[in-house]
């Protein structure tokens, strides 16, 4: 008779709504991909926008190093949220990707903005100018406007929120720019991981956008945190399927780095 095995789950990680693994009577060892698989996808809601619509995040993986990615903090970018979620499907059709590996991915971090194709959220904030770095500042109520105060945005809050419980080992945020400007841009410790990437999708490795970015996310949790932390600027024009073409291999390379 086949025998149940009980996955083993670490203490901080909720169990899978898979339970058990059949182990095969002919040789007695499950697959790498059946071992992985009971451990996850798990999503959950990670809270609500201004409007109330859902955040999610798609957790895989139970041990070894965790990346963090999300997506469409800019609404008007919506081949980041094609993306993120590609890549969703991926990892959980190939769990082997993220072999002794833990990895978040929240494919919207904005869906107000995403649903209205605006770059800011529903208290016309920019997201990206709305996080409590160093270098946060009050600035023109333009298309950058980061709110009077840092953190102010549920959006925001939350994203700060997951950092702190999750605690990754790195970050990579997916943003759209014009053609010719886009990179793979890093803050903080993480210049090698942008070269890994740009093995793979050839983009160029960016220390500067060339623009100040006060109360940004890599401000914040790249150089204060001094969090490994790459912005991943697709180009503007790539529809959702080539930038995942583009990208999937660098997207899986940053996972499996050290």
């Amino acid at each position: 008779e086949s025998q149940p095995i009980e996955p083993i789950v670490a203490p901080d990680e909720p169990i899978s709504a898979v339970a058990h693994i059949v182990i095969s009577p002919a040789d007695g060892v499950p697959r790498v991909a059946d071992v992985l698989s009971a451990f996850g996808p798990q999503t959950r809601q990670l809270g609500k926008s201004v409007l109330g619509l859902p955040i999610v995040g798609h957790f895989f993986g139970v041990t070894g190093p965790k990346t963090l990615i999300f997506a469409a903090i800019h609404g008007d970018e919506p081949n980041t949220a094609f993306v993120a979620n590609q890549l969703v499907e991926h990892l959980t059709k190939n769990p082997e990707a993220y072999y002794a590996r833990r990895v978040a991915v929240v494919p919207v971090a904005n869906p107000d903005g995403l649903a209205r194709a605006t770059r800011k959220n529903a208290r016309e904030i920019d997201l990206n100018r709305n996080f409590p770095a160093r270098n946060f500042a009050v600035g023109k109520k333009d298309r950058y406007f980061g709110g009077e105060q840092p953190a102010s945005e549920p959006e925001s809050q939350l994203l700060i929120e997951l950092i702190d419980d999750w605690q990754p080992n790195r970050i990579i945020t997916l943003h759209a720019i014009t053609r010719g400007k886009h990179g793979n841009n890093f803050d903080g410790p993480a210049e090698e991981l942008a070269k890994i990437m740009s093995r793979h999708n050839e983009y160029s490795v960016l220390k500067s956008m060339g623009y100040p970015t006060p109360g940004s996310f890599g401000s914040w949790a790249g150089i204060d945190r001094r969090l490994p932390s790459i912005t991943l600027e697709l180009p503007s024009d790539a529809a959702g399927p080539v930038a995942w073409r583009e990208n999937r291999e660098a997207l899986l390379s940053a996972i499996q780095a050290k």
